[in-house]
């Protein structure tokens, strides 16, 4: 099995990266490799499998045989222990100039497997604008053999000059047939709940996986969707937005506080805290100080990004609810996302108009918006569950 055989419902692009891969192997060989370019950005909705599409097309790159699945290379590639892949992941709310600068000393190095340098930058729509700007560079005049692959969600999230630069791959949300289809043949999950896993993510490949094997995705899932009918009173407001700031809270809290200790601890013993010997002392040395502040500054963006991505999850999945509302409320035969909570849709679509529909969703794109802008999140999801319950 290739490389591109995960790409589920990407057919158009994984030929678009075959055609490349096979073209970077004549490149590799002394060939004129028509097709292949020193700049690539995989964009498309969340779920679309923007990060997966440039981790093949990676391997590809790497591969002697242009992306087997099953070699050597292939596998460092998946385990992200390849000496010619730079995978970056933006931990934090954005990622500055400071790292871009060094991420394109690290791009300068010569491939030491003979092949390409790749680097792939996940989250492309983090980069500050200085940032963005001296990755410009890089991008215009890389050395021979280094191949950038960005990915963002859209092509506009990006700066002109560096869009323009890169050849656009674009993914789309794979069918809930397909999906459903991945999951019952690959992982095994019982049909009926592949089916449903597939329905409830949308499209998106992980999202469903993690539906169809884990009780704690679905509870939340669960959550989430009692929200609306939960929406009562005013105070049935205020808690509910409590609960949800709370939850995305202890997720952030759980994902990184193993890591911030194990990170601190290794940066104070770096820099010489508990040492004894002559000419030292138990403390931290000259400048230990500064870099652990900048450690604590970094841990706290990424917490503040790992809770907002939980709460704008959340989000999403009260937009979908109320989709499948509106759907039910214009008669469309679409397929519902939350088919299993039919019954709170069909009350919800009976007790309310499509354009009070419409202004709840609006209010939930409204609260993502604000998030975005650093707005306190209880004041964020407070007003948004506001407007659930008594539209403008």
């Amino acid at each position: 099995m290739g490389v591109f055989d995960d790409l589920v419902g990407q057919e158009r692009a994984t030929a678009v990266l075959e055609r490349a891969a096979a073209a970077a192997r004549e490149v590799v060989g002394g060939g004129r490799g028509a097709g292949m370019t020193h700049a690539w950005l995989f964009t498309g909705p969340p779920g679309a499998g923007r990060e997966s599409a440039a981790r093949a097309f990676a391997a590809a790159l790497l591969c002697p045989d242009s992306g087997c699945g099953h070699c050597d290379h292939c596998h460092q590639v998946y385990i992200g222990s390849h000496p010619d892949l730079e995978h970056v992941r933006p931990a934090g709310l954005s990622y500055g100039v400071k790292q871009a600068r060094e991420l394109i000393l690290r791009a300068a190095g010569a491939p030491t497997q003979g092949r390409w340098r790749v680097m792939l930058f996940e989250g492309g729509d983090r980069l500050t604008e200085g940032a963005a700007n001296a990755l410009l560079k890089a991008i215009e005049e890389p050395p021979a053999r280094t191949v950038w692959l960005l990915c963002a969600p859209s092509a506009d999230d990006l700066l002109i000059t560096i869009r323009s630069r890169c050849r656009v791959v674009t993914l789309v949300i794979p069918s809930t047939e397909a999906v459903a289809h991945v999951l019952a043949t690959r992982d095994n999950v019982p049909p009926e709940t592949a089916a449903f896993a597939a329905r409830a993510a949308q499209g998106d490949l992980d999202r469903a996986r993690r539906l169809a094997l884990d009780d704690g995705a679905r509870r939340r899932r669960e959550a989430v969707l009692a929200i609306p009918a939960s929406l009562s009173g005013v105070g049935e407001c205020v808690v509910a937005a409590e609960r949800l700031v709370k939850t995305a809270e202890e997720e952030a809290a759980a994902a990184t506080s193993v890591l911030n200790e194990t990170e601190t601890a290794e940066l104070r013993k770096l820099y010489g805290e508990g040492s004894t010997g002559k000419g030292l002392n138990r403390g931290l040395v000259r400048g230990g100080a500064g870099a652990l502040k900048e450690l604590e500054d970094r841990q706290k963006s990424r917490a503040t990004r790992i809770k907002r991505d939980t709460l704008d999850a959340a989000l999403l999945e009260l937009a979908g609810f109320y989709r499948d509302v509106l759907a039910m409320q214009f008669g469309s035969g679409v397929e519902l996302a939350n088919d299993d909570h039919r019954y709170d849709l069909d009350r919800l679509a009976r007790a309310s108009t499509p354009d009070e529909t419409l202004l709840r969703i609006e209010a939930i794109m409204q609260c993502r918006e604000r998030l975005e802008a650093n707005v306190n999140p209880q004041m964020a999801v407070e007003a948004m569950t506001l407007s659930l319950r008594a539209p403008r």
